[in-house]
């Protein structure tokens, strides 16, 4: 199998071209690959790479929509990348708790701290129950918060 072998193809009503180009400009390492058009110059499919991703966007019949049941999760390094992400995909769409976001288009997000994952696996069951308690709660992630939560000593409030 070829790199690209899986790839998310979106199914837009009539926006594709449009999210694909958003969705470049908001994340880093990402780009229009190509633009394969229809008659009269609309765009039917849409190949770009988002974060080093390879991704399909595809304007199909309309009435399909996107549900929570998909998300697309993006890694953050640090709290400058997050807020910068989270405020250009949350823009004209609606934030949900515990990083989630649907977007303009209805495509659901997840925008989440590199050590979030780290946090979530290893530690003390107490750590991890901190951690949970100060993520739930949040909308868009404050990382000094989830790690002061994780490191925290036992019995201490997070």
């Amino acid at each position: 199998m070829t790199t690209d072998a899986v790839m998310p193809c979106l199914w837009f009503d009539g926006t594709a071209e449009e999210a694909a180009r958003h969705y470049c400009a908001v994340i880093p390492g990402s780009a229009i690959r190509n633009v394969v058009r229809q008659a009269g110059g609309a765009a039917f499919v849409v190949e770009f790479d988002l974060g080093g991703r390879s991704c399909l966007a595809l304007n199909g019949r309309q009435g399909m929509g996107f549900t929570h049941a998909l998300s697309l999760v993006v890694t953050c390094a640090d709290q400058a990348e997050l807020d910068r992400v989270w405020d250009g995909l949350v823009e004209g769409g609606a934030p949900q708790r515990c990083g989630w976001l649907t977007d303009r288009y209805g495509v659901s997000w997840q925008v989440v701290p590199a050590g979030l994952g780290r946090m979530m696996r290893q530690g003390e069951e107490a750590q991890r129950g901190r951690l949970m308690a100060a993520l739930m709660p949040m909308v868009k992630l404050d990382i000094a918060t989830l790690e002061a939560a994780w490191a925290a000593k036992e019995g201490a409030d997070a």
